[in-house]
């Protein structure tokens, strides 16, 4: 069984964001990039999928520009065995994403696509339920645990109301969730064998995609500033300031 990981090259978490002069946008010259931390959840179950027996091959795959070939070498040395790049200097939007996401799908004949369920940048969560859609595949996000019986999976996802599982017949799509797994790091020995996968370049032209554009960003702020807080002295104080000034208490 092949499984497909898709995995995004974003700003790391850790860092300050700082938004460009221009407001189009938020600086990433010289800022540490790093996988989206949901795709990283994704590669590392795919990874225990092998080590299980279940999957014979992971394959990771990311759009966008050559740089991205330094987050598919990382997934590559946690455990993956080869990588596809779709080349591409333009901006991606969750539909086109779906729709290459698709041809790749269809060029590797994978049994499963396994997703993070949003990316910390865009925090659109669409890609999965998009490709599932395109597919006509059944789907499952905000995955928790992941269960195979037979030719089938059977997936845990939380909702309001507590646990619910999900039985799907492969090939299916399925979006993690934080509590689906914890990462490893990558060892020394993997990372210098990673760099000796294979990996291929392909463009979205040649997997019969056009990256087209139907949203434009009008402008990229940063939040207000908090003004400082105050301490009190007493309850009764604290009380009273929430009444007369914060006004959340009637």
């Amino acid at each position: 069984m092949k499984v497909l990981v898709a995995v995004k090259r974003v700003i790391d978490p850790y860092t300050k964001i700082r938004v460009k002069a221009d407001g189009t946008g938020v600086e990433d010259g010289n800022v540490k990039m790093t996988i989206n931390p949901f795709c990283e959840i994704a590669v590392e179950e795919a990874i225990r999928l092998k080590e299980q027996g279940v999957a014979d091959e992971v394959i990771v795959t990311s759009i966008g520009e050559e740089r991205c070939q330094e987050q598919l070498r990382a997934a590559l040395a946690l455990g993956a065995d080869r990588a596809v790049h779709i080349n591409t200097d333009q901006v991606c939007e969750p539909l086109c994403v779906a729709k290459i996401l698709k041809a790749v799908f269809e060029r590797e004949q994978v049994s499963l696509v396994i997703l993070g369920k949003q990316s910390i940048d865009s925090d659109n969560n669409q890609v999965a339920q998009m490709l599932a859609a395109l597919l006509e595949r059944p789907q499952a996000t905000f995955a928790s645990s992941l269960d195979f019986d037979g030719d089938s999976l059977v997936v845990t996802r939380e909702i309001d109301g507590g646990l619910e599982r999900l039985k799907l017949m492969l090939p299916a799509i399925v979006s993690t969730d934080l509590r689906l797994n914890e990462p490893r790091y990558a060892s020394l020995p993997n990372i210098m064998k990673a760099k000796r996968k294979p990996m291929d370049e392909l463009t979205a032209a040649e997997l019969g995609v056009e990256v087209t554009s139907s949203q434009q960003i009008l402008q990229v702020m940063p939040p207000p500033d908090r003004k400082p807080g105050i301490r009190v002295s007493s309850s009764a104080e604290l009380v009273d300031k929430l009444k007369a000034e914060a006004k959340v208490i009637p």
